[in-house]
Formats: C-alpha cells, sequence, structure tokens
C-alpha cells in the first residue's frame, strides 16, 4: 500500500512516500481503507522530533492519528462492526496511509462527506474536554484564543450550545468566520485584554487557549490569577501555574453523538483539503498556524 513515511526527525521534507505491507489486524483492531486523514499540529511536531521525550515514536513512522474509512478487514474478537461499514475514529498506525488498523471507531452518518467527519474526532474530544476541565456553563462569558482552527470551531459552537457567551481572538481574515460561529470576535496580539474588557467589562469566567505564543500572561491579567485557565498549546502552562490539557480517553459514544451533529447541521465543520501526495505541504500549512478549521488528507 502506498503511505506517507518520515525515516528520521525533521522539517517537513522528512516526509516521502513509500510502499509497505497492508497491515494485519490484531485482536480488536479492524482494518479500514482510509477515504480521508486528519493532520493535527501534533503531526508536525512529533515529526520534528521536538516530542519524543512525550511522545516516543518508533521510526520509520506513518503521521496521523484520525481517520475516516470503509471497514476492510475484522481482527479477532471485535463486535457490532462489520465489514463494509462507514466510520470515523482514532488510527492505532498511522493514518496517512491506504489502510490504517482502528480500535475506537464511531459510525458514519449517511449525510456526513469523509472529509467533514474525519475533521471530528480529534477535534471533538478536546473541545469537549478543555470545556469540560473549565466548567463552563450557560451565563458566563468564555474567551478562547485561536479560536478559528479544528479544535476552536468546535470549541466555540459546543460552548455556545451550553448557553455561554464566546469571545474568541483570530486573525482578522478569520474574525467574519468566528462571528458566523456564534462567537464575538476581536484580534489577538498586542492590545487585546483591553480589547477584551471593553467587550466584557464585567470579566470572563474562563480562559481556553488553543494558540499559545503568550497568550497565557493576557489570561492571568483578565482572570487576575490562574484560575479556570487552560491551555493544550503553551508548555509554560505548569511554570505558570496553569493547566495543561493532554488527550485523554477514547469515546466512541461520544464520537457518534458528534457525528450525528454534524451530519444534520447542527454542528459546522470547515476543511481544506489535499492529496495524500501532498502530505508535507499541508503539514507545512499546519505548521505555519493561523488555520480556518481542519486540514484533512484524501485519497482516491
Amino acid at each position: 500500500m502506498k503511505a506517507i513515511l518520515f525515516d528520521r526527525f525533521g522539517g517537513t521534507e522528512v516526509l516521502h512516500e513509500a510502499d509497505i505491507e497492508v497491515p494485519q489486524p490484531g485482536p480488536g483492531q479492524v482494518r479500514v481503507r482510509v477515504e480521508a486523514a486528519g493532520v493535527n499540529a501534533l503531526d508536525g511536531k512529533i515529526r520534528s522530533g521536538a516530542l519524543q521525550a512525550i511522545f516516543p515514536t518508533p521510526l520509520p513512522a506513518i503521521p496521523g492519528h484520525e481517520v475516516a474509512g470503509v471497514v476492510d478487514a475484522l481482527g479477532e474478537g471485535v463486535q457490532n462492526v462489520n465489514v463494509g461499514d462507514e466510520v470515523l475514529g482514532w488510527s492505532d498506525t498511522g493514518s496517512y496511509a491506504q489502510y490504517a488498523l482502528a480500535t475506537t471507531l464511531a459510525t458514519k452518518p449517511a449525510g456526513l462527506d469523509w472529509q467533514h467527519a474525519v475533521a471530528l474526532p480529534v477535534a471533538g474530544e478536546t473541545a469537549e474536554r478543555t470545556l469540560n476541565l473549565l466548567g463552563v456553563t450557560a451565563g458566563e462569558t468564555v474567551l478562547i484564543h485561536g479560536a478559528a482552527g479544528a479544535v476552536g470551531t468546535l470549541a466555540v459552537q459546543l460552548a455556545t450550545a451550553r448557553g455561554a457567551r464566546v469571545i474568541g481572538t483570530a486573525g482578522a481574515a478569520n474574525q467574519e468566520y468566528l462571528a458566523s460561529l456564534g462567537a464575538t470576535t476581536t484580534l489577538y496580539g498586542e492590545g487585546l485584554v483591553e480589547r477584551v474588557r471593553t467587550l466584557a467589562p464585567d470579566g470572563v469566567d474562563a480562559v481556553l487557549d488553543l494558540a499559545g505564543k503568550g497568550a497565557l500572561e493576557d489570561s492571568i491579567t483578565l482572570r487576575g490569577g490562574t484560575e479556570r485557565i487552560v491551555t493544550i498549546a503553551d508548555f509554560r502552562a505548569h511554570q505558570l501555574g496553569i493547566t495543561f490539557s493532554t488527550a485523554q480517553e477514547r469515546s466512541a459514544a461520544r464520537l457518534a453523538a458528534l457525528a450525528e451533529d454534524a451530519g444534520n447541521g447542527k454542528i459546522v465543520t470547515v476543511v481544506t483539503a489535499y492529496p495524500l501526495a501532498q502530505a508535507a505541504t499541508a503539514q507545512q500549512v499546519s505548521d505555519a498556524g493561523h488555520v480556518r478549521g481542519k486540514l484533512v488528507l484524501t485519497l482516491d
């Protein structure tokens, strides 16, 4: 099968296409014929070697944690999944490939296409987990840094659905986009504290940092301390007394509910797609930041 590999750590130039053997599912696993794979900022950080101490990666490696496609084979003991089922979920073996193995999957609704389906697993789990950590409830105001990306797109909608008011930061090009999701928008960067205080004179109840890049200092100022601030993007969090949140338990049931909401239009996802052969280009875009919605790879 065709797959994107990296044999050494480095920039996107280390990614290359290779022909390798089709993986065989082990107990509890299924093999998925991949239709779309998600591209995440984490993919680039693992590829660079920057996270080797946290996420040890044997080489050669196939990038990618999200997969959407058709079940192709079943491992021993697999129940409630059949060959031919259309699914989405988390890849066990890397998803930048024609075939991937997976353990945690949800059925893809008929009204949800492959590209938008694969936008949900990581971003959906992250958005829900962080909003739960923050305890966001109706009537509160939550500030979301970097709200136009894949996680932010869902976090804005999920927080709004809880009855919270969302102030979302993004670049000038994404202000209208964020407003369409239900957020009160503002630019990131110098003067942010004053802009947010103008928009929320009674203060913000919680802050979710999806951007990094120095947003935590402004968050502490706006909150008057470190309580109810969560980041997934700034590794200085612990030094500042702030919660850094990483992936938790993967829930097929919750993913299925998110997929159902996306399929019937209750949740909006926005994607930019590249063919598998252009995986390096997609990661370059991801590494540069300021992505609107989700980057995905498509397979023929």
